[in-house]
């Protein structure tokens, strides 16, 4: 199998863009980006990730003073540094350091005391595969890290308040199916109730193609140790490529007003089938594939690399819980403006929580956790009470559950 140049593979077959879809929006920013980055101080939670990193390298491009990354991936963390370090000509500030912790643990809170004050803060850190939806112990870890953990952070950025704050969302709290996209639509709410405060951002967008943990990044990882590939053949995404998701959360971040709700101008005719998708990586690889009615059949078959030894694929029709056949960025009720900027929808908030309320949603949601007869369901109940458009679809199955 030869090796697979992503990027090309990306603009030609996915996005179908030979240049970022934000290209014209960046530009007609510049002069604004570079002068509220340049000499800045910035801290970027969770930017180990493939959405974090990419935030980095385009940030990076307007010369900023000073970058903390914090991530509890220490390993992604390593590999982030050497990227940096082994680009030609890559601007990396004198005050640049990555920290492995938690940004919920107490020496996170010590470190984020001593080096602020902060003027963007940009937090990536949470869960974001509906996977992580199995039962209550996941679920429960789930909104630990997408609510309570922000919240705290939150609480901690009023002690020392950034020009801009940023915290990324996901297309799936657009009428939520699934309890991760609920999470992140309830920490849209959380958010927004400190907008009053200081200035908040955040952005919901597409699936970021080869992205650490996703399903074609999981491609790369059978092909390399010859296991078989499944993938849903009915499931239809919105895609942007590593570095267009790294460059709507800096425009995201730095252009956008209080509360805005960023999201790509992307339709339907943009959306692209996982199957079609899995079929056009292997003629790019000049590659032929073996259609399976079963993992098991799949798995029987033995791999090796030749050119004409079918690669064994599994397709099925999806049927894990919260798996939602087609995406969307914003509901009919939802406040839009499509004329600002040239690539870029924009959800505009009007009315925000009072953090009495939020505090009260939490604090139910924890009483319910601390409790000795919570599940699944009850998780879900409490969510539909809080979220009125959550209508959570329960297959009794999970992603765990398939190769």
């Amino acid at each position: 199998m030869k090796i697979i140049d992503i990027p090309n593979f990306i603009n030609n077959h996915i996005t179908k863009r030979k240049k970022s879809i934000f290209s014209e929006d960046i530009e007609s920013n510049i002069d604004y980006l570079s002068n509220q980055i340049k000499n800045k101080s910035i801290l970027v939670i969770g930017g180990a990730g493939t959405i974090g990193s990419s935030f980095i390298k385009e940030i990076l491009k307007f010369k900023p003073s000073k970058l903390y990354v914090v991530d509890n991936n220490e390993n992604g963390l390593t590999e982030l540094t050497r990227q940096l370090r082994s680009n030609l000509n890559q601007f990396i500030p004198k005050n640049f350091k990555t920290y492995p912790m938690n940004f919920g643990d107490n020496v996170f809170k010590k470190m984020f005391l001593e080096e602020a004050p902060f003027q963007i803060v940009a937090n990536f850190a949470a869960h974001k595969h509906v996977r992580s939806e199995k039962d209550k112990y996941s679920i429960e870890a789930m909104i630990e890290n997408n609510v309570f953990k922000a919240k705290e952070f939150l609480d901690l950025l009023l002690k020392n308040k950034p020009d801009h704050f940023f915290c990324v969302s996901t297309d799936k709290a657009a009428n939520p199916v699934n309890i991760m996209g609920a999470s992140k639509k309830l920490m849209e709410e959380l958010i927004m109730s400190y907008s009053n405060d200081f200035k908040i951002t955040t952005a919901r967008f597409a699936n970021v193609a080869f992205s650490n943990g996703s399903l074609l990044a999981g491609y790369i990882e059978r092909f390399s140790k010859k296991q078989p590939l499944s993938c849903p053949s009915d499931v239809r995404r919105f895609f942007v490529s590593p570095q267009e998701s790294g460059q709507i959360c800096m425009l995201a971040c730095i252009v956008g007003k209080s509360r805005d709700i960023f999201f790509p101008k992307l339709y339907e005719k943009d959306l692209v089938n996982f199957k079609t998708i899995t079929k056009d990586l292997f003629k790019f690889l000049n590659k032929s594939f073996v259609e399976c009615q079963s993992e098991e059949e799949a798995k029987s078959i033995i791999i090796n690399n030749s050119k004409n030894s079918p690669y064994p694929v599994y397709f099925f029709k999806s049927d894990t819980s919260g798996e939602k056949l087609y995406e969307e960025f914003y509901s009919e009720l939802d406040k839009v403006d499509l004329s600002t900027h040239s690539s870029l929808g924009v959800i505009k908030i009007i009315a925000v929580s009072d953090k009495k309320i939020i505090n009260s949603k939490i604090f139910k949601l924890k009483k319910l956790f601390n409790s000795n007869i919570y599940n699944k369901s009850k998780i879900v109940d409490v969510l539909k009470k809080y979220l009125p458009d959550f209508d959570h679809l329960e297959t009794g199955k999970n992603l765990d559950q398939k190769m």
